[in-house]
């Protein structure tokens, strides 16, 4: 073990052990990258105490939300400082490739950071000189103020970029948190408090517990001192921490699973809708819950589009996802691997063609990786099991429809609701078909452009709640109304006149 590196939890503003580890594997060729403390239900009891108490004594909430969005500003400067080193980490992590895990999952994190940071000095927290003129002259207030501690759970796919959808937000609005990455990807959250810590965030407003989500992730989500708790990963574990928030009527952000459902309209541009589709379905191997994975081609446009996509899919290089050169990388685990295979062999039972299968590494070193070749399945239908269900991986259903209102009816004929696109030539009908879809981002003639400017989240059970734009901070306070009566006569009052009533009678 002698080189590996160990981290640490963060809680309270201080490094804390624990008696047990976990391992953190590279993807690509299942080489230890670091061990981490392993906390448990004790270890989150201390961070929400510590969050707790930071929020209580006012550290954070009553710091002006200028001096909060220049931390914020300063967490997103260290980390841009480092850039190739935590670029190098999250691909090792997660086996993102290094142009993705540049320009996505760290490049996003930065300037996403900074939105929020934006928002804490734009945000409306307190408006004033509301005039009420009946039944009594008296002035309102309208606040919005921190709920208290939070809860951020994070999965692996995109942890350093999740992770600052919550924290984000959290901290613009006053709030103390406790962040719970995924036990394959803890690393770039610990980067994110070390950040935190060294620009000078005050203890207990930031704390990274580490450990099983079974274990830490269920003790947050059900924990009567947390106030609020966002969520990313499956449905059916969304609905576990639903269940589990309803103890004490936390409020709820859940960003689910989703069935993306991709429609190429007969007068798309071809060679830009093959180039989105196969973009739409492999961004981080097909790892991604907003991925395109059904693709819905109008029956004249089918045989051709197909053809295309395969010839463009086969220049695609599936390796070492250090080298730039590379456009696909491994999946996260070999659990995941079983998985995605599982899903082929069942697409294949059920009738399905195999039009694509790409290959893996060869090299030696990676031998040890979990590799799945990207894989087009034709002559699919729409009540298959490779259809409905999330695979989470580099495979691809395609589904022939005769028209747009067909398209439609396939594409809203599903439990999931996150995401959805549309390739025209005609923007006018494209709007028209979006205007149909049952999702809560629907993009057209692209895929994948999440703007920190505009919300984002599900319908149906691909999720509760919206991260990200100008009202993220709704997330994450609570309204409040103060009502200053103005007359200072007690005969006007409304109240004066009930207990006169009342006396009277």
């Amino acid at each position: 073990m002698t080189g590996i590196p160990h981290y640490p939890m963060y809680i309270d503003g201080r490094w804390r052990d624990a008696s047990s580890s976990l391992e953190v594997r590279d993807p690509a060729t299942n080489e230890l990258v670091a061990t981490v403390a392993q906390g448990d239900v004790t270890v989150a009891d201390e961070a929400v105490a510590a969050a707790k108490a930071a929020h209580a004594c006012g550290v954070w909430r009553m710091t002006p939300p200028d001096e909060r969005a220049r931390i914020l500003d300063a967490i997103a400067d260290n980390l841009a400082a480092r850039f190739d080193e935590l670029t190098a980490l999250q691909v090792r992590e997660n086996g993102a490739t290094a142009r993705s895990a540049g320009a996505f999952l760290l490049g996003y994190s930065i300037a996403h950071l900074k939105y929020f940071a934006s928002l804490a000095r734009s945000y409306a927290f307190e408006e004033s000189g509301l005039l009420i003129e009946a039944p009594t002259l008296a002035a309102g207030v309208l606040r919005r103020e921190p709920v208290g501690v939070c809860a951020g759970i994070v999965p692996w796919n995109f942890p350093l970029l999740l992770a600052v959808w919550k924290l984000g937000p959290a901290l613009a609005a006053g709030n103390t948190i406790v962040l719970k990455p995924d036990d394959q990807t803890p690393l770039t959250l610990l980067e994110l408090a070390r950040a935190a810590d060294e620009v000078g965030l005050p203890a207990g407003v930031l704390n990274v517990v580490t450990g099983p989500g079974q274990v830490v992730g269920a003790r947050l989500a059900e924990h009567p001192d947390v106030r609020k708790v966002a969520f990313t990963g499956s449905t059916e574990v969304g609905k576990t921490v639903m269940r589990a928030a309803a103890g004490n009527v936390k409020k709820v952000t859940l960003e689910l699973g989703g069935k993306g459902a991709n429609i190429v309209c007969d007068d798309a541009d071809l060679d830009l809708a093959v180039d989105g589709t196969l973009f739409g379905f492999l961004l981080m191997c097909g790892q991604a819950c907003e991925s395109g994975t059904r693709l819905l081609l109008h029956e004249s446009i089918h045989d051709e589009f197909v053809r295309r996509l395969v010839a463009r899919a086969s220049t695609l290089v599936v390796g070492n996802p250090m080298d730039p050169t590379t456009d696909i990388g491994p999946l996260i685990s070999a659990k995941q691997k079983a998985r995605v295979e599982k899903y082929i062999a069942l697409g294949q039972e059920a009738g399905c063609k195999v039009a694509f299968q790409g290959t893996v590494p060869a090299e030696a070193g990676l031998a040890d990786g979990h590799w799945v070749a990207p894989t087009i399945l034709t002559g699919a239908t729409n009540d298959m099991r490779v259809a409905r269900e999330e695979i989470f991986g580099p495979v691809l259903v395609v589904i022939k429809c005769a028209d747009d209102a067909e398209a439609v009816a396939i594409a809203n004929d599903s439990e999931y609701g996150l995401s959805a696109g549309v390739w025209s030539a005609d923007n006018e009908r494209a709007l028209a078909i979006a205007r149909e879809l049952e999702s809560g981002t629907v993009w057209i003639n692209d895929w994948h452009m999440v703007n920190a400017m505009f919300p984002f989240g599900g319908m149906k059970q691909s999720g509760l709640g919206r991260e990200l734009g100008p009202r993220a901070l709704d997330e994450y306070t609570e309204q409040k109304f103060v009502h200053v009566d103005m007359t200072n006569d007690r005969a006007k009052r409304v109240y004066a006149v009930v207990v006169s009533a009342a006396a009277t009678a």
